[in-house]
């Protein structure tokens, strides 16, 4: 172990085996808002010769231990903040503990908690130990048996995991209900949820004819607005099945959506619980990006099933073999219910922003950490993201069908285990034949790797000749880099309009490429489809890049060259350039022709049509020009409305609304509309009145929130009066609430601040609630570069001011809102003093919890 400040580190090199294992595990729970009792009773086996037994435990007030029903004396045990220590157990025996815990009083939301009057747990990654004292670790499985008691009329659902055994209510009114999980799990799958809610039914016939009831549990009220996260589940069971025959295998598969949660949602086995905003929709209150995101993590936590329940992980810092691979499978399943190339554009975008600034900040880590303090800090962009980039390569490599079959080996081997990312990349490799040594190396290298890519053409051998060079930079975790196994992906568009796709295999640090017998120098798209998480450097002038953007088979690849287009015309600008003279004629003409015949893609045509984000930006740089790259984007978009104002218009007029429904074409002509009122937004004529009759007319969430956002770009005074109307009519509306909460944190202008200071006040915002926090404060940090890098630090005020509040509250989401501070070093001096006097406030505080400690030091260290 390493040590922070006496804070101890955790090294992944540290490992060791178990010295005990439980077999089985009995739990009985009588439900008590203030006084909760557990009592525990464990088959122990001992593994080491001689050990004591090291049980996890924090925040418990045990009342009971006894071993083989003899209760212990305090002289047979040790007891201290963290654990439990009991000497001298016989090699197999029953332990028996019984611990009294305060669900009301847990604003952490770890361990067990009380959701206003709902009873619910979060036990990943250590949240267990919140309940019971055990060996909280993800390599000791055992079986488990949960009885739970509590008042009949209050609670009428007492869920746990696996199967129903048993239901009665006894004499004095109490509800009493019994659950088998007949599958093996670590405690950080256990699940106890209780409460009254709306229930929402339906059934699913398995590939093998297997019957499987469907549960939903939401709010009472709710259940309308279940019904699209029901069918999403049985598209995603029927998915896995055909896509990698993995079938369901419990009689019962529930899902409870609850407002107040850290995560997204958790994939206890058999009893997912769900974050209500990811459940929750329907058209009046969900826009179709919370469609969208409601099947992805539908998806996601099914898939767990097999990739992370059946097959778990043996430590953290193997998290993302559950975690990178199954965002890859919700990725795949998203992609083929929908359009496979907005998806991609979807992960590329995160991976560019967050993940990239990630590995440039003193949180640099790889997808399989060396080394951490707190375990929820695990849970990150890289972890999760970044792992599934490297799935999809060992995809892209191996080819679909030998990564299935390797995919089945893997989960054949370890069914029932807890195993690590040596344990699939092994399983790949066996599968496929193929040598993944060097490949491996992507689990343990952290940081972007950058290509340089060249190519020579002989006119008149017809010998292409193509040059790929990797480096990965020094991050701040490794100073020494090695070359990587790295997917390119190129096609070559040829003058007589035929194209050629090949897939290169980067394995040096240089290697050259030579494809003979080209009539003439081609066109090259590199990088097809994302095809590696690596920045690309290439000289493309603007000619080839938008013919690129043109011609290319690849939706992504379009999509990308236009990104490439505009990296290159910002940077121009910010280097002091003219708008009106960079901007090709080219450029005009064929923004005009999508705007005048777009793709049958709509959604895909909204994306040509859209300038990168002040993130996306502010990648390129080292330290970054903050001003000059939000005056240069402004410029552009401006220029483009005014030079495109008929095309705009008429586009705009031809996507006239309709009654609305979700699906990919009704979306895209959603996403498309909604850039063009955006252009129009930036005209000098009537863009107000377009504005309002938008909103006006809109019969659903997506159109509203078009209007909205945009009128908050360009249209102060039109914005202050519909977010006037908006939250009148929502006012009791959480789902979009949270919306409006977000809408008047970014808001550009220096009234942001006092509007925050209003909605701080406002009934439904909770300091308690993580989606109420996020929806405002992290909005602020993340999505209004405007004023949270106010040159003045006002903004850095405020975020310091607020993450300082939560962590006494719930630490998690403390340590995830300070993100946005810890890349101080990026910025110019004066915004790095400001920062680092925040984070320097914040590491004065004396009780800083280990998540926000962690991030804090590392970052100012």
């Amino acid at each position: 172990m390493v040590q922070l400040n006496n804070r101890k580190a955790v090294n992944r090199h540290d490992y060791k085996c178990p010295e005990f294992l439980v077999s089985h595990i009995n739990l009985f729970f009588e439900l008590d808002t203030k006084a909760t009792k557990v009592t525990s009773v464990m088959q122990v086996h001992r593994q080491l010769t001689g050990a004591a037994l090291v049980l996890d435990g924090q925040q418990l007030e045990l009342l009971r231990v006894a071993v083989d029903g003899k209760d212990l004396q305090c002289s047979e045990y040790h007891q201290d903040n963290e654990t439990l220590t009991i000497a001298n157990l016989p090699d197999r025996c029953e332990l028996t503990v019984v611990t009294q815990i305060s669900p009301l009083d847990n604003t952490a939301l770890e361990g067990l908690y009380l959701a206003e009057d709902t009873f619910c747990t979060q036990c990943e990654a250590q949240g267990f130990r919140r309940i019971s004292y055990a060996l909280d670790r993800p390599d000791v499985l055992a079986e488990y048996h949960v009885t739970i008691k509590a008042d009949a009329q209050r609670y009428p659902y007492l869920l746990s995991n696996g199967n129903k055994v048993a239901e009665h209510i006894d004499s004095d009114g109490n509800r009493i209900v019994q659950w088998h999980d007949p599958f093996p799990k670590p405690c950080y799958l256990f699940a106890l949820v209780a409460g009254d809610f709306d229930l929402l039914t339906e059934q699913f016939v398995t590939q093998s004819g297997r019957n499987v009831a469907l549960q939903l549990f939401v709010d009472k009220g709710q259940a309308a607005k279940g019904q699209f996260a029901l069918q999403a589940l049985k598209r995603a069971m029927r998915w896995d099945e055909q896509r990698f025959n993995l079938e369901y295998d419990l009689d019962i598969y529930m899902i409870v959506a609850v407002d107040f949660f850290n995560m997204g949602a958790m994939e206890n086995k058999g009893l997912n619980v769900f974050n209500s905003k990811y459940v929750l929709a329907d058209n009046n209150t969900a826009t179709d990006r919370d469609y969208y995101n409601i099947e992805s993590i539908i998806g996601h936590e099914y898939f767990h099933n097999w990739t992370g329940n059946r097959v778990t992980c043996r430590d953290w810092f193997q998290l993302s073999l559950k975690e990178g691979l199954t965002v890859f499978r919700d990725q795949e399943f998203s992609a083929d219910m929908g359009s496979a190339t907005l998806c991609r554009i979807d992960a590329v975008k995160l991976i560019r922003t967050a993940q990239f600034a990630e590995d440039a900040s003193p949180m640099a880590h790889p997808i399989r950490p060396e080394s951490v303090l707190e375990m929820n800090n695990f849970y990150t962009v890289t972890v999760y993201d970044k792992g599934a980039e490297v799935i999809r390569m060992l995809q892209t490599i191996l080819g679909r069908d030998k990564f299935n079959q390797g995919l089945a080996l893997y989960l054949q081997r370890h069914d029932g285990q807890a195993a690590t990312c040596d344990d699939f990349v092994q399983a790949m490799q066996d599968a496929s034949g193929k040598d993944l040594s060097l490949f491996s190396r992507w689990y343990s290298q952290s940081g972007t790797p950058e290509l340089t890519v060249q190519q020579q053409f002989n006119v008149l051998t017809g010998q292409l000749c193509l040059t790929l060079q990797q480096h990965t930079p020094v991050t701040a975790d490794q100073a020494n880099k090695h070359s990587l196994c790295i997917p390119v992906q190129i096609e070559l568009l040829l003058q007589d309009g035929s194209k050629q796709t090949h897939l290169l295999l980067l394995e040096q640090e240089t290697q050259q490429f030579v494809f003979d017998d080209l009539s003439t120098e081609p066109v090259i798209v590199w990088l097809a489809h994302f095809s590696a998480p690596v920045k690309l450097h290439q000289q493309n002038d603007d000619s080839t890049l938008l013919n690129i953007a043109a011609h290319a088979t690849d939706g992504v690849a379009r999509w990308d060259a236009m990104q490439q287009f505009w990296n290159s015309k910002v940077q121009q600008l910010v280097a002091g350039a003219d708008a009106f003279a960079i901007l090709p004629e080219q450029l005009f003409s064929l923004m005009g022709q999508w705007l005048a015949t777009p793709s049958p893609d709509l959604a895909l045509t909204a994306e040509l049509l859209t300038l990168p984000d002040f993130d996306t930006l502010a990648e390129q740089y080292t330290e970054i020009p903050v001003e000059a790259i939000l005056s240069a984007l402004h410029h552009c978009n401006l220029l483009l409305a005014t030079r495109l104002q008929r095309d705009v218009v008429s586009c705009y007029q031809q996507l006239s609304p309709q009654p609305y429904r979700y699906d990919d074409e009704s979306a895209g002509r959603r996403k498309l509309a909604a850039v063009c009122l955006k252009y129009i937004a930036l005209l000098p004529e009537q863009n107000s009145d377009v504005v309002i009759k938008h909103y006006e007319q809109s019969d659903n969430m997506t159109d509203t929130i078009s209007a909205l956002q945009v009128s908050q770009q360009y249209l102060t005074n039109t914005f202050s009066v519909l977010i006037e109307d908006f939250i009148s009519k929502w006012q009791d509306n959480v789902l979009a609430m949270d919306k409006a909460f977000s809408l008047i944190a970014t808001d550009r202008s220096e009234h942001v601040f006092d509007g925050i200071e209003k909605m701080l006040s406002h009934p439904l915002f909770s300091w308690k609630n993580p989606n109420r926090v996020r929806a405002l404060f992290s909005a602020f940090s993340l999505r209004n570069p405007d004023q949270f890098h106010r040159i003045d630090g006002k903004g850095y005020n405020l975020l310091q001011q607020t993450v300082a509040t939560m962590d006494s509250i719930n630490p998690q989401v403390a340590a995830r809102l300070v993100t946005p501070l810890l890349s101080w070093r990026r910025f110019d001096s004066d915004r790095q003093q400001l920062m680092r006097n925040a984070l320097q406030i914040l590491a004065s505080h004396d009780s800083l919890s280990n998540d926000l400690f962690e991030k804090v030091n590392r970052s100012l260290n």
